[in-house]
């Protein structure tokens, strides 16, 4: 899958949200850097990253960690980070709620943290589910697999309820949904198969409400975005949202600064 555009749609939101330049970044899960070397030319932040792989990490003087995120903490200080990415990376975990957590922790007062994930709910991955039982991007898995960056490392489908829902569970707030870009393959089945969706959707809806009661005025707006156009037919989900507060300007020589160069 192109992360291109999702590189795009990360840096989009941080213009918007995010628009200082400078400033401290730390992207978990790296990779091999290109999101750092991209913002880089954007915005020009002062970045950081770690990946459980940091043997394939190649962007020029940028200092990496070695981190196994299912099993350890962030190597970083509380509230270090202006800017938080995390692209392409909580699905393949066993615990991303800990690594929410984990990344308030890190994030100033004020900071903001941008996730991305593959929309397991476009009208796509729904029908392939339907007749198959595994999501798209989410398939048989090879047993004992070690390259944990591979489509083949999925492990953890998840819906953009559950992902927004963790968000404000480990202290975010302003919680914004966006996309990639639009799938044309789930534009057609939406096509097709919207007035059943719409049927099944009211249905959820009414006995959520009456017989449930599970819908609330807190979770009401993110449980509607799963019939929105963007969960509809969005190929890659991309949330931001903020750490309360307001940050305080750190000086350059500052002792967290110093910890890390």
């Amino acid at each position: 899958m192109s992360t291109e555009t999702i590189y795009a749609a990360v840096i989009r939101i941080c213009r918007r949200r995010h628009p200082c330049p400078g400033g401290k970044h730390l992207d978990i899960g790296a990779g091999s850097g290109e999101l750092i070397r991209n913002l880089g030319e954007a915005i020009s932040p002062k970045s950081f990253a770690c990946d459980f792989h940091a043997e394939r990490f190649a962007a020029g003087n940028t200092p990496c960690e070695k981190v196994n995120l299912n099993l350890e903490p962030l190597p970083y200080p509380d509230a270090g980070f202006e800017l938080v990415t995390c692209s392409e990376v909580v699905e393949h975990l066993e615990n991303y709620r800990a690594l929410l957590r984990e990344a308030f922790r890190v994030a100033q007062p004020g900071g903001l943290l941008i996730v991305t994930t593959p929309n397991v709910l476009n009208a796509n991955s729904r029908v392939r589910y339907v007749c198959s039982g595994f999501a798209n991007l989410f398939g048989p898995l090879p047993v004992r697999n070690d390259k944990l960056y591979s489509t083949g490392g999925h492990i953890s489908p998840i819906a953009y309820f559950y992902l927004a829902h963790a968000l404000l569970d480990a202290g975010f707030e302003k919680v914004e949904l966006d996309i990639d870009k639009v799938q044309r393959t789930s534009v057609l089945w939406l096509a097709v198969l919207f007035p059943f969706m719409l049927v099944g959707w009211l249905r959820f809806m009414a006995r959520e409400r009456g017989r449930f009661k599970t819908i609330t005025a807190e979770n009401e707006p993110l449980v509607k975005s799963h019939f929105s156009w963007r969960v509809l037919v969005g190929r890659t989900i991309v949330l931001s949202a903020v750490k309360p507060g307001k940050a305080a300007p750190v000086l350059e020589g500052d002792a967290q600064v110093a910890a890390h160069d």
